[in-house]
């Protein structure tokens, strides 16, 4: 079974896009799939992640903020 993982992102943040790329690359390699999840227009979201994202999470529990961290996603998606 494929991990399901979400990432909060922005429309216009360089970070955001960098992410995105970084974890779609490793998506077929580690076995999971990631909703993209835009925070703009939402004010919970924004409340919630605003000055964090982009922000990789698997549940409820954060991986990563801002940067992606490759040992961090291995290490939640393997539950070691």
């Amino acid at each position: 079974m494929r991990a399901q993982l979400s990432l909060y992102t922005r429309h216009g943040c360089h970070l955001c896009e960098d992410m995105e790329q970084a974890v779609s690359e490793l998506a077929t390699e580690l076995n999971f799939e990631t909703k993209i999840i835009p925070i703009n227009n939402d004010a919970t979201l924004e409340q919630n992640y605003g000055h964090r994202v982009p922000v990789l999470m698997m549940g409820q529990n954060v991986i990563c903020e801002y940067y992606l961290d490759k040992a961090a996603l291995i290490h939640a998606i393997s539950g070691k």
